[in-house]
């Protein structure tokens, strides 16, 4: 087991290094944390406790990974959760992630995801795989972002919302309510859905036979006259359709059933 560990580094004496891992110069991790194999953690990144880090990843200077959460009355005494991360995750420099606020409960990041500088997550968030979040871009706790989302910059989702997967949100949107999968939204309070984003079609690996499902779907329920959820629940009793747009139809009807469009609303404590 190889490690490469600056001097200046402070590790607890319970930390688990993988084989091959790197803790840059000032770099802190603390009790109970597990670092996964062949995972850089730079200059000055600061890993809280209890916090699991998996393989292959890279950590940018002064990130703070699962620190305690902003929220009022807590201290250094208080019971929290815990935050995992994947595998294959580039963190860049200023991002901040806090475990979850509950005790025997995590924040979750998955694979392969690209967090921007000055990314901030918060606590009981859950991304998925595939995820590129941009600059400066605020996520509040208890969001759920799925698989392939794109959220360029400085762009602020209200807490419980949705993301749906392979979906771009555009620069400045403010999120207050789910967003379907695959289309692509800009403005704020509330966003509105524009298009389809075709570029996340083909990421998604999506046959032709499906993105023309897409495409159709999007136009029966966008570019038609009448309430929009009226035409989602004409397509869902159609039935037989192609997942894709299973997939749409499906969470359009989740967040119909919270009054602010925000179906985890549903479940909060």
């Amino acid at each position: 087991m190889s490690q490469k560990i600056h001097p200046t580094a402070v590790i607890a004496p319970d930390v688990q290094l993988g084989s091959n891992v790197t803790v840059g110069p000032y770099t802190v991790v603390d009790e109970g944390a597990v670092i996964g194999d062949h995972t850089v953690l730079d200059a000055h990144v600061v890993v809280g406790k209890q916090t699991v880090i998996g393989k292959n990843n890279r950590i940018f200077p002064c990130a703070v990974i699962g620190r305690l959460p902003q929220i009022l009355g807590f201290d250094d005494d208080t019971k929290i959760g815990g935050l995992t991360i994947g595998d294959n995750n580039i963190i860049r420099e200023y991002v901040t992630i806090h475990p979850s606020m509950h005790p025997d409960e995590n924040t979750i990041v998955g694979n392969g995801n690209l967090l921007m500088i000055n990314v901030h997550l918060g606590h009981d968030c859950v991304l998925e795989d595939k995820i590129v979040i941009s600059n400066c871009t605020q996520v509040s706790g208890h969001c759920r972002i799925e698989t392939g989302a794109w959220l360029s910059g400085m762009v602020a989702i209200h807490q419980f919302v949705t993301i749906g997967k392979w979906c771009y949100a555009a620069g400045y949107a403010g999120i207050n309510h789910d967003v379907p999968p695959y289309v692509i939204i800009s403005g704020h309070y509330p966003v509105e859905i524009r298009a389809i984003n075709k570029r996340g079609l083909s990421r998604a690996g999506l046959s032709q036979e499906q993105q023309s499902a897409v495409f159709n779907a999007f136009k029966f329920i966008w570019r038609n006259d009448g309430p929009v959820l009226e035409r989602v629940k004409e397509l869902a009793e159609k039935g037989n359709l192609e997942q894709p747009v299973q997939d749409m139809v499906d969470s359009l009807l989740s967040s119909s059933k919270q009054r602010f469009g925000r179906h985890l609303e549903l479940f909060r404590d």
